[in-house]
This record gives C-alpha cells, sequence and structure tokens, in this order.
C-alpha cells in the first residue's frame, strides 16, 4: 500500500492510498473526518487529487454531518483574505495569535505540535477574528451597492457566528451575516444579501418575496438548490 497526503483548503488534509484490491477511485469520509481517497496502483495521484476536488461540497456535507472540525495547516487560506502562518516561537514567549490584513498568525512552543488540540484551538479562534474581520469590512460595500441598485432599504448590518443560517433580516430591516459567509463563493455571498434584502420588503417566504427575488437574481432558485451543498463546517 502506498500513500501520499495532500492539502485541499476548503477540506484539509486527505490521503490517496493506493492498494491492490482498488479497482476504481473510491472517495470516503470515516467517523473522526478523515478523508481518503483509495485508487488503483496505476492511477496516477494527480488523477486522485482531481477526483477528491471535484467531490469537494460532498466531503464539506460529509464532514459536516459528522461534525467535524477542520484542520488547520500551514498557509491554508481562510475567506477571501487571509492565509494561516504557524510561527514556533521559544518556551520563554507568549503562544498567542494575531490577525493582520491578510495573516492568521498563530504561535506555538517547540513542545507543542501544529496539530495538537490546543494549537488548533488557538488557530481556530484567530480565524474566527478574521472571518469576522472580512465580514464586516467586505459585506457593507457590497449591500449598499446592491441596495442602491434595486431601490433596497435597511437599517443596520452586523456580523455574528450563525449555526444553521447565511444570513437574517429583522422587522426593523436590521441585517445579520454569519461570518461564515466569506467561505462561500462571491455569486452565493451575493445571493446572500440579495435574499435578506429582499426581507426587508417581504418578511416571509411567500410567492411575493419569491417574485421580488428572481426579479433582481433571475438564477436565485437554482442558486438556492445548489447552496444546499454548502454548509459553515468551521468550527463543526
Amino acid at each position: 500500500m502506498a500513500t501520499k497526503t495532500i492539502t485541499i483548503d476548503e477540506i484539509g488534509t486527505v490521503s490517496l492510498v493506493k492498494t491492490t484490491a482498488s479497482r476504481s477511485l473510491r472517495l470516503s469520509v470515516n467517523a473522526s473526518g478523515k478523508v481518503r481517497v483509495s485508487l488503483p496502483y496505476w492511477t496516477p495521484y494527480a488523477v486522485a487529487e482531481a477526483f477528491a476536488r471535484g467531490h469537494i461540497r460532498w466531503i464539506q456535507k460529509e464532514l459536516a454531518d459528522r461534525g467535524t472540525k477542520r484542520h488547520y495547516v500551514q498557509d491554508q487560506k481562510i475567506g477571501k483574505l487571509h492565509h494561516v502562518t504557524f510561527q514556533k516561537v521559544p518556551s520563554e514567549s507568549l503562544a498567542t495569535s494575531r490577525v493582520t490584513a491578510t495573516k492568521i498568525l498563530v504561535k506555538y512552543h517547540p513542545n507543542e505540535d501544529i496539530s495538537s488540540p490546543v494549537v488548533q484551538q488557538r488557530a481556530e479562534k484567530a480565524i474566527y477574528r478574521a472571518l469576522r474581520k472580512e465580514t464586516e469590512q467586505l459585506i457593507p460595500p457590497r449591500v449598499l451597492a446592491i441596495a442602491k441598485t434595486h431601490g433596497f432599504h435597511y437599517t443596520s448590518i452586523s456580523a455574528k457566528q450563525l449555526k444553521r443560517r447565511w444570513g437574517s433580516c429583522d422587522s426593523h430591516h436590521n441585517l445579520v451575516f454569519n461570518f461564515f459567509i466569506m467561505e462561500l463563493p462571491w455569486e452565493y455571498i451575493d445571493y446572500v444579501i440579495m435574499h435578506e434584502l429582499t426581507h426587508t420588503e417581504h418578511l416571509h417566504h411567500g410567492a411575493a418575496f419569491w417574485e421580488r427575488l428572481t426579479q433582481i437574481c433571475p438564477a436565485a432558485l437554482d442558486i438556492k438548490r445548489h447552496m444546499r451543498e454548502y454548509r459553515p463546517i468551521i468550527g463543526g
């Protein structure tokens, strides 16, 4: 059995395993969240990697169903602006984390390992801050532009961690966006924005709501259907 380990930003570590028993490519996610592609010995690893990348949404769904947190790795892309950087520091230094405009810096001691739960938790807290920062920086101007284009009026915008929704709008037209939204493609982010802005006129999901939404976003129903494959998996 020959094995190669790769990292895919959207899902983390993937094991590519060549076995004599394999006759075709097979993708699996076990109970602990380990992602594996089994492949015949004669199949190039590049083919297996492409196979995994072609099934990212399925893998994300499987990880979410298992409540599995993502394993953060060096130089991993987060959101739209940031990358994770793990930095080993002397034992006498503080093992802290810091978020800059483009970097999520996570420090760890020589007796620690990047994959250890305490370092991963340190990274995750910093990643949350980075995603919130991105949401607060990138979403308001986009909401303003879309609202002006289509004649919507809203009261405020805020970023929070929401478990099962990408956004919300209350009866006072206050908009809330799940800061995990920065992990979505921009086309889907704009859909969420238009969805919540439409709620400023129709605080329901009735026919009038969908008529207005599809008026400003003709692909709304298709995007809604495809978005079911996306889940905010960072943090479980």
